[in-house]
Protein backbone atom coordinates (compact mmCIF):
# COMPACT_ATOMS: atom_id res chain seq x y z
CA UNK A 1 0.00 0.00 0.00
CA UNK A 2 1.14 3.46 -1.23
CA UNK A 3 2.81 5.69 1.81
CA UNK A 4 0.87 8.72 0.20
CA UNK A 5 -2.31 7.06 1.42
CA UNK A 6 -5.60 9.52 2.09
CA UNK A 7 -5.14 11.56 5.17
CA UNK A 8 -6.62 11.37 9.10
CA UNK A 9 -8.39 14.89 8.77
CA UNK A 10 -8.15 14.85 13.24
CA UNK A 11 -4.43 14.05 12.89
CA UNK A 12 -2.91 14.76 8.93
CA UNK A 13 -1.53 11.07 9.31
CA UNK A 14 -2.35 8.05 7.10
CA UNK A 15 -5.63 6.51 8.32
CA UNK A 16 -4.30 2.77 8.33
CA UNK A 17 -0.88 4.08 9.61
CA UNK A 18 -2.60 6.60 12.24
CA UNK A 19 -0.13 4.96 14.63
CA UNK A 20 0.39 7.88 17.23
CA UNK A 21 -3.24 8.65 17.93
CA UNK A 22 -3.84 5.23 19.11
CA UNK A 23 -0.60 5.33 21.02
CA UNK A 24 -1.96 9.21 22.69
CA UNK A 25 -5.35 7.02 23.32
CA UNK A 26 -3.07 3.83 25.18
CA UNK A 27 -1.29 6.66 26.97
CA UNK A 28 -2.96 6.96 30.41
CA UNK A 29 -2.23 3.30 31.28
CA UNK A 30 1.68 3.46 29.92
CA UNK A 31 1.89 6.21 32.56
CA UNK A 32 0.11 4.61 34.88
CA UNK A 33 2.58 1.70 34.70
CA UNK A 34 5.75 4.50 33.78
CA UNK A 35 4.92 5.84 37.46
CA UNK A 36 4.61 2.65 39.13
CA UNK A 37 7.51 1.17 37.73
CA UNK A 38 9.40 4.85 38.91
CA UNK A 39 8.21 4.78 42.47
CA UNK A 40 10.34 0.85 43.24
CA UNK A 41 13.46 1.48 40.69
CA UNK A 42 15.28 -1.45 41.18
CA UNK A 43 19.12 -2.19 40.53
CA UNK A 44 21.37 -4.29 38.72
CA UNK A 45 20.70 -7.62 37.25
CA UNK A 46 17.99 -8.69 39.36
CA UNK A 47 15.06 -6.66 39.22
CA UNK A 48 11.97 -8.87 40.33
CA UNK A 49 9.25 -6.56 41.25
CA UNK A 50 10.15 -4.66 37.56
CA UNK A 51 10.18 -8.09 35.87
CA UNK A 52 6.67 -8.73 37.23
CA UNK A 53 5.53 -5.74 36.50
CA UNK A 54 6.32 -6.05 32.84
CA UNK A 55 4.88 -9.77 32.59
CA UNK A 56 1.66 -8.59 33.94
CA UNK A 57 1.54 -5.70 31.22
CA UNK A 58 1.75 -7.97 28.60
CA UNK A 59 -0.05 -11.48 29.93
CA UNK A 60 -3.37 -10.48 27.72
CA UNK A 61 -1.19 -10.14 24.37
CA UNK A 62 -0.57 -12.86 22.20
CA UNK A 63 3.32 -13.46 22.53
CA UNK A 64 5.93 -16.14 23.27
CA UNK A 65 7.02 -14.89 26.82
CA UNK A 66 10.62 -16.35 28.47
CA UNK A 67 12.30 -14.84 31.21
CA UNK A 68 16.00 -14.80 32.05
CA UNK A 69 18.03 -17.84 33.69
CA UNK A 70 20.58 -15.55 35.12
CA UNK A 71 19.07 -11.78 35.03
CA UNK A 72 15.31 -10.63 35.10
CA UNK A 73 15.02 -10.22 31.65
CA UNK A 74 11.83 -10.45 30.03
CA UNK A 75 11.81 -11.65 26.33
CA UNK A 76 8.13 -11.43 24.22
CA UNK A 77 7.85 -12.66 20.86
CA UNK A 78 5.05 -11.43 18.74
CA UNK A 79 4.18 -13.65 15.31
CA UNK A 80 3.14 -11.48 12.23
CA UNK A 81 0.41 -12.78 10.46
CA UNK A 82 3.03 -13.68 7.13
CA UNK A 83 6.57 -15.03 7.36
CA UNK A 84 8.90 -12.21 6.99
CA UNK A 85 12.23 -10.68 9.00
CA UNK A 86 13.17 -10.64 12.79
CA UNK A 87 13.58 -7.31 14.21
CA UNK A 88 14.69 -6.61 17.81
CA UNK A 89 13.02 -3.06 19.60
CA UNK A 90 15.27 -2.90 22.97
CA UNK A 91 14.11 -1.30 26.56
CA UNK A 92 16.75 -1.43 29.36
CA UNK A 93 14.53 -1.64 33.18
CA UNK A 94 17.32 -1.02 35.92
CA UNK A 95 17.91 2.71 37.71
CA UNK A 96 20.49 4.32 39.54
CA UNK A 97 21.64 4.50 42.37
CA UNK A 98 21.52 7.93 43.44
CA UNK A 99 18.79 9.51 45.50
CA UNK A 100 15.80 11.51 44.20
CA UNK A 101 14.72 14.98 44.53
CA UNK A 102 12.21 16.04 42.24
CA UNK A 103 9.65 16.38 44.08
CA UNK A 104 7.51 14.40 42.30
CA UNK A 105 4.13 13.03 43.92
CA UNK A 106 5.56 9.13 42.54
CA UNK A 107 8.71 9.83 43.13
CA UNK A 108 11.67 6.63 44.72
CA UNK A 109 10.18 5.47 47.58
CA UNK A 110 13.85 3.27 47.33
CA UNK A 111 15.82 4.58 49.36
CA UNK A 112 19.53 5.48 47.52
CA UNK A 113 17.70 4.24 44.06
CA UNK A 114 15.89 6.60 41.32
CA UNK A 115 15.31 6.24 37.67
CA UNK A 116 17.52 8.80 36.76
CA UNK A 117 18.04 7.83 33.44
CA UNK A 118 14.82 7.16 32.32
CA UNK A 119 14.69 3.66 31.52
CA UNK A 120 10.73 3.32 33.38
CA UNK A 121 10.21 5.24 30.12
CA UNK A 122 11.86 2.87 27.97
CA UNK A 123 10.17 0.04 29.49
CA UNK A 124 6.49 1.73 29.18
CA UNK A 125 6.99 2.65 26.01
CA UNK A 126 8.28 -0.58 24.79
CA UNK A 127 5.54 -2.58 26.33
CA UNK A 128 2.77 0.25 24.51
CA UNK A 129 4.52 -0.55 20.94
CA UNK A 130 3.79 -4.51 22.25
CA UNK A 131 0.51 -3.57 22.69
CA UNK A 132 0.28 -1.04 19.30
CA UNK A 133 1.63 -4.07 17.03
CA UNK A 134 -0.49 -6.81 18.56
CA UNK A 135 -3.47 -4.81 17.48
CA UNK A 136 -1.72 -4.93 13.74
CA UNK A 137 -0.33 -7.92 13.66
CA UNK A 138 -2.16 -8.49 10.24
CA UNK A 139 -0.03 -5.84 8.96
CA UNK A 140 2.83 -7.44 10.02
CA UNK A 141 5.32 -9.69 8.38
CA UNK A 142 7.46 -11.76 10.38
CA UNK A 143 8.48 -11.13 14.23
CA UNK A 144 8.84 -8.71 16.33
CA UNK A 145 11.37 -9.64 19.32
CA UNK A 146 10.56 -7.02 22.73
CA UNK A 147 13.77 -7.27 24.86
CA UNK A 148 13.18 -6.26 28.28
CA UNK A 149 16.92 -5.72 29.90
CA UNK A 150 18.31 -5.14 33.54
CA UNK A 151 21.84 -4.31 34.47
CA UNK A 152 22.53 -1.41 31.53
CA UNK A 153 23.56 1.12 34.15
CA UNK A 154 26.19 -1.39 35.82
CA UNK A 155 26.28 -4.75 34.02
CA UNK A 156 26.42 -5.54 30.95
CA UNK A 157 22.99 -7.00 30.76
CA UNK A 158 22.58 -7.03 26.78
CA UNK A 159 25.72 -8.87 26.48
CA UNK A 160 24.12 -11.53 29.43
CA UNK A 161 20.74 -11.57 27.27
CA UNK A 162 22.84 -12.25 24.22
CA UNK A 163 24.45 -14.98 25.51
CA UNK A 164 21.13 -16.53 26.67
CA UNK A 165 19.73 -16.07 23.30
CA UNK A 166 17.85 -13.33 22.53
CA UNK A 167 19.44 -12.62 19.13
CA UNK A 168 17.81 -16.42 18.28
CA UNK A 169 13.71 -16.70 18.51
CA UNK A 170 12.15 -19.42 20.17
CA UNK A 171 11.79 -21.46 17.24
CA UNK A 172 15.75 -21.01 16.00
CA UNK A 173 15.44 -17.44 13.38
CA UNK A 174 18.01 -14.98 13.97
CA UNK A 175 17.35 -11.14 14.52
CA UNK A 176 17.62 -9.47 11.37
CA UNK A 177 17.81 -5.97 12.69
CA UNK A 178 17.21 -4.17 16.33
CA UNK A 179 16.28 -0.58 17.51
CA UNK A 180 16.43 0.90 20.71
CA UNK A 181 14.86 4.59 21.93
CA UNK A 182 16.56 6.84 24.58
CA UNK A 183 14.25 9.84 26.21
CA UNK A 184 16.55 13.01 26.97
CA UNK A 185 16.25 16.30 28.19
CA UNK A 186 18.20 17.29 25.73
CA UNK A 187 15.30 17.91 22.78
CA UNK A 188 11.85 19.06 22.46
CA UNK A 189 9.27 16.64 23.61
CA UNK A 190 7.98 13.93 21.06
CA UNK A 191 11.22 14.74 18.61
CA UNK A 192 13.77 12.00 17.16
CA UNK A 193 17.18 12.50 16.71
CA UNK A 194 19.72 10.07 15.24
CA UNK A 195 22.69 9.96 13.09
CA UNK A 196 24.39 7.33 11.02
CA UNK A 197 27.86 5.55 12.16
CA UNK A 198 29.18 6.96 15.91
CA UNK A 199 26.37 7.40 18.16
CA UNK A 200 27.89 6.44 21.76
CA UNK A 201 31.21 5.98 22.53
CA UNK A 202 33.30 2.90 24.30
CA UNK A 203 33.76 3.15 27.59
CA UNK A 204 36.67 2.00 29.62
CA UNK A 205 37.94 2.10 33.33
CA UNK A 206 40.99 3.56 34.61
CA UNK A 207 42.80 2.25 38.16
CA UNK A 208 46.28 3.48 38.42
CA UNK A 209 48.51 2.74 41.57
CA UNK A 210 51.44 4.40 42.46
CA UNK A 211 53.52 3.17 45.47
CA UNK A 212 55.88 4.86 46.87
CA UNK A 213 57.93 5.02 50.06
CA UNK A 214 55.63 6.41 53.49
CA UNK A 215 56.98 8.94 56.11
CA UNK A 216 56.70 12.14 58.25
CA UNK A 217 55.17 14.86 56.57
CA UNK A 218 58.71 17.01 57.89
CA UNK A 219 61.07 15.07 56.25
CA UNK A 220 59.90 14.37 52.17
CA UNK A 221 63.45 13.54 51.57
CA UNK A 222 62.88 10.20 53.23
CA UNK A 223 60.14 9.09 51.85
CA UNK A 224 59.15 8.77 48.31
CA UNK A 225 55.44 10.75 48.37
CA UNK A 226 53.20 9.32 45.91
CA UNK A 227 51.25 12.00 45.66
CA UNK A 228 53.28 14.95 43.69
CA UNK A 229 53.82 12.05 41.14
CA UNK A 230 49.79 11.29 40.49
CA UNK A 231 49.53 14.43 40.27
CA UNK A 232 51.98 14.76 37.04
CA UNK A 233 50.11 11.81 35.72
CA UNK A 234 47.16 13.28 35.82
CA UNK A 235 48.35 16.52 33.83
CA UNK A 236 50.23 14.45 31.81
CA UNK A 237 47.37 12.34 30.49
CA UNK A 238 45.35 15.58 29.52
CA UNK A 239 47.95 16.29 27.21
CA UNK A 240 48.06 12.94 25.96
CA UNK A 241 44.64 13.58 24.91
CA UNK A 242 45.32 16.84 23.24
CA UNK A 243 48.24 16.11 22.08
CA UNK A 244 48.53 12.91 20.38
CA UNK A 245 44.95 12.11 19.78
CA UNK A 246 42.98 13.03 16.07
CA UNK A 247 40.56 15.47 17.34
CA UNK A 248 38.53 13.83 14.08
CA UNK A 249 38.29 11.00 16.11
CA UNK A 250 37.95 12.30 19.57
CA UNK A 251 38.61 10.70 22.78
CA UNK A 252 37.72 12.17 26.57
CA UNK A 253 39.44 10.90 29.50
CA UNK A 254 38.68 12.14 32.59
CA UNK A 255 40.40 10.90 36.52
CA UNK A 256 37.21 11.46 38.65
CA UNK A 257 39.14 10.76 41.67
CA UNK A 258 42.25 10.70 43.76
CA UNK A 259 42.95 8.58 46.67
CA UNK A 260 46.14 9.03 49.08
CA UNK A 261 46.53 9.52 52.72
CA UNK A 262 44.75 9.13 56.28
CA UNK A 263 46.02 12.57 57.73
CA UNK A 264 47.81 15.93 57.68
CA UNK A 265 50.93 15.18 58.62
CA UNK A 266 51.83 11.27 57.09
CA UNK A 267 53.06 10.91 53.37
CA UNK A 268 51.53 8.12 52.18
CA UNK A 269 52.46 4.62 50.94
CA UNK A 270 50.69 4.76 47.51
CA UNK A 271 48.11 7.36 45.96
CA UNK A 272 45.14 5.91 43.50
CA UNK A 273 43.91 7.58 40.26
CA UNK A 274 40.08 6.35 39.33
CA UNK A 275 38.63 7.72 35.79
CA UNK A 276 37.28 6.52 32.14
CA UNK A 277 38.52 7.22 28.74
CA UNK A 278 35.92 7.26 26.29
CA UNK A 279 36.59 7.10 22.15
CA UNK A 280 34.26 6.52 19.12
CA UNK A 281 36.82 3.57 17.12
CA UNK A 282 38.88 0.90 18.26
CA UNK A 283 42.06 2.56 16.84
CA UNK A 284 41.60 5.21 18.89
CA UNK A 285 40.64 2.77 21.95
CA UNK A 286 44.19 1.38 21.27
CA UNK A 287 46.00 4.13 21.30
CA UNK A 288 44.32 5.70 24.42
CA UNK A 289 45.01 2.62 26.15
CA UNK A 290 48.75 1.94 25.46
CA UNK A 291 49.05 5.88 26.03
CA UNK A 292 47.91 5.63 29.89
CA UNK A 293 50.33 2.42 30.05
CA UNK A 294 53.13 4.86 28.76
CA UNK A 295 52.70 7.82 30.96
CA UNK A 296 51.76 6.13 33.82
CA UNK A 297 54.76 3.66 33.93
CA UNK A 298 57.39 6.35 33.01
CA UNK A 299 56.64 9.18 34.96
CA UNK A 300 56.44 7.05 37.90
CA UNK A 301 59.92 5.37 37.19
CA UNK A 302 61.03 8.62 36.52
CA UNK A 303 60.51 9.55 40.39
CA UNK A 304 61.47 6.26 41.28
CA UNK A 305 57.98 4.56 41.94
CA UNK A 306 56.17 1.56 41.10
CA UNK A 307 52.99 1.81 38.88
CA UNK A 308 50.23 -0.27 38.72
CA UNK A 309 47.93 -0.21 35.94
CA UNK A 310 44.42 -1.41 35.67
CA UNK A 311 42.45 -0.44 32.18
CA UNK A 312 39.14 -2.32 32.07
CA UNK A 313 37.20 -2.77 28.97
CA UNK A 314 33.47 -1.75 29.50
CA UNK A 315 30.90 -1.26 26.84
CA UNK A 316 32.26 -1.04 23.14
CA UNK A 317 31.33 2.19 20.47
CA UNK A 318 27.96 2.16 19.01
CA UNK A 319 27.62 2.56 15.46
CA UNK A 320 24.26 2.84 13.85
CA UNK A 321 24.01 0.98 10.63
CA UNK A 322 23.66 3.60 7.90
CA UNK A 323 20.78 1.85 5.78
CA UNK A 324 18.74 0.98 9.19
CA UNK A 325 19.15 4.64 9.97
CA UNK A 326 17.87 5.61 6.90
CA UNK A 327 14.64 3.18 6.41
CA UNK A 328 13.89 4.72 10.53
CA UNK A 329 14.30 8.17 9.41
CA UNK A 330 11.97 7.07 6.22
CA UNK A 331 9.24 4.95 8.72
CA UNK A 332 8.97 7.82 10.87
CA UNK A 333 8.86 11.01 8.40
CA UNK A 334 6.14 8.49 6.51
CA UNK A 335 4.04 7.83 9.47
CA UNK A 336 4.13 10.17 12.14
CA UNK A 337 5.70 13.51 10.27
CA UNK A 338 9.17 14.55 8.70
CA UNK A 339 8.90 17.86 10.81
CA UNK A 340 9.72 15.48 14.30
CA UNK A 341 13.14 13.71 12.50
CA UNK A 342 16.38 15.40 12.77
CA UNK A 343 19.97 15.05 12.77
CA UNK A 344 22.18 14.47 15.42
CA UNK A 345 25.41 16.58 14.39
CA UNK A 346 27.66 14.56 16.54
CA UNK A 347 27.79 11.82 18.53
CA UNK A 348 27.48 11.43 22.31
CA UNK A 349 30.36 10.37 24.30
CA UNK A 350 28.41 7.98 26.85
CA UNK A 351 28.37 4.78 26.40
CA UNK A 352 25.52 2.34 25.80
CA UNK A 353 25.66 -1.64 26.52
CA UNK A 354 22.81 -1.28 23.21
CA UNK A 355 26.34 -1.52 21.19
CA UNK A 356 26.75 -5.32 22.12
CA UNK A 357 23.30 -5.95 19.69
CA UNK A 358 24.49 -3.49 17.09
CA UNK A 359 28.30 -5.35 17.09
CA UNK A 360 26.29 -8.59 16.06
CA UNK A 361 23.27 -7.19 14.12
CA UNK A 362 22.71 -3.92 12.20
CA UNK A 363 20.57 -1.83 13.67
CA UNK A 364 20.25 1.68 15.33
CA UNK A 365 19.94 3.66 18.68
CA UNK A 366 18.13 7.49 18.56
CA UNK A 367 17.47 10.04 20.97
CA UNK A 368 13.55 10.38 21.40
CA UNK A 369 13.10 14.08 23.04
CA UNK A 370 11.51 13.85 26.52
CA UNK A 371 11.89 18.29 27.56
CA UNK A 372 8.80 19.87 29.62
CA UNK A 373 7.10 22.16 27.55
CA UNK A 374 8.11 25.27 30.22
CA UNK A 375 10.92 23.55 32.33
CA UNK A 376 11.16 25.11 35.59
CA UNK A 377 15.03 26.18 34.81
CA UNK A 378 17.28 27.16 32.33
CA UNK A 379 19.75 24.66 32.62
CA UNK A 380 17.26 21.74 32.27
CA UNK A 381 18.62 18.71 34.33
CA UNK A 382 19.07 15.97 32.04
CA UNK A 383 20.17 12.12 32.47
CA UNK A 384 21.99 10.56 35.65
CA UNK A 385 20.70 14.15 37.22
CA UNK A 386 19.05 13.36 40.54
CA UNK A 387 16.41 16.33 39.52
CA UNK A 388 15.67 15.07 36.37
CA UNK A 389 11.90 15.09 34.83
CA UNK A 390 10.35 14.03 31.63
CA UNK A 391 7.96 14.83 29.50
CA UNK A 392 5.75 11.64 29.39
CA UNK A 393 3.44 12.67 27.24
CA UNK A 394 6.58 11.97 24.68
CA UNK A 395 5.90 8.35 25.49
CA UNK A 396 2.81 8.12 22.82
CA UNK A 397 5.72 9.42 20.11
CA UNK A 398 8.04 6.62 21.63
CA UNK A 399 5.29 4.45 21.30
CA UNK A 400 4.54 5.01 17.55
CA UNK A 401 8.21 4.73 16.64
CA UNK A 402 8.98 1.64 18.03
CA UNK A 403 6.14 0.22 16.15
CA UNK A 404 6.62 2.04 12.66
CA UNK A 405 10.09 1.09 12.28
CA UNK A 406 8.72 -2.43 12.89
CA UNK A 407 5.80 -1.93 10.33
CA UNK A 408 8.60 -0.41 8.18
CA UNK A 409 11.04 -3.20 8.05
CA UNK A 410 8.69 -5.91 7.74
CA UNK A 411 6.96 -3.83 4.59
CA UNK A 412 10.93 -3.07 3.54
CA UNK A 413 11.99 -6.82 3.75
CA UNK A 414 8.87 -8.68 2.71
CA UNK A 415 8.58 -6.15 -0.52
CA UNK A 416 5.18 -5.45 0.14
Amino acid sequence: MSEEATNSPATGLPEENDLLARARRMLPGIVSLRRALHRDPELGRHLPRTQERVLESLEDLPLHVTTGTHLSSVTAVLEGARPGPTVLLRADMDALPQHEDTGLDFASRVPGAMHACGHDLHTAMLVGAARLLAERREELAGRVVFMFQPAEESGGGAADMIEEGVLTTHDGDSVDAAFALHVTTRFEAGTLHLRPGPMFAASDRIRLTVRGQSGHASAPHLALDPIPVACEIVQALQSLVTRTVNIFDPAVLTIARIEAGTTNNVIPESAELHGTFRTLTPDTRRQVRAGIERVARHICAAHGAEAGIELTESYPPLHNEPAFTAAVEKAVAARLGRDIVYALAEPVMGSEDFAYVLERIPGAMAFLGARLPDPPTQNVPDMHSNRVVFDEAAMATGIAVHAAVALQHSRGASGA
